[in-house]
């Protein structure tokens, strides 16, 4: 598993874990900085990480928007919290990092959803952020 898919798979635990316990971002993210410093040996896919959730934050409000406006018939509240938490992820690399080409954006959150989400998650994660990633650009 690559460093970036590592970061990725960070990341969304601190999303989603921040989704699930109802605390801001920032406080799971700082619970996940101090858990880095205490196993340096996962400084590889930390500072990616730190980037990905940072960026969410930046642009949390933006993305959810994308996300209410291109699911069809689906709230943010009736999804699944990981998916919620996946497409966020997606829609940033989509949106603001252009070292990550979109293609790799969505296979690596169609992967995450893969394992981690339900039997239809996938082809959600997978329309919703190619119809994202076709508006954007």
């Amino acid at each position: 598993m690559s460093a970036r898919t590592k970061a990725r798979k960070r990341a969304l635990d601190v999303l989603y874990v921040a989704d699930v316990r109802q605390i801001s971002i920032q406080e799971s993210l700082d619970a996940e900085a101090a858990r880095a410093r205490l196993n340096p040996e996962r400084d590889s896919s930390w500072a990616y990480a730190r980037q990905l959730v940072t960026g969410v934050m930046d642009h949390f409000d933006e993305i959810d928007e994308l996300i209410v406006t291109f699911s069809v018939n689906w709230t943010l509240a009736r999804m699944p919290t990981i998916d919620r938490a996946i497409l966020r992820l997606g829609i940033w690399e989509i949106l603001y990092n252009d070292e990550v080409p979109n293609g790799v954006a969505i296979s690596e959150a169609v992967e995450l959803a893969q394992t981690l989400s339900t039997d239809d998650s996938a082809s959600f994660v997978n329309g919703m952020l190619a119809r994202i990633a076709q508006t954007a650009g």
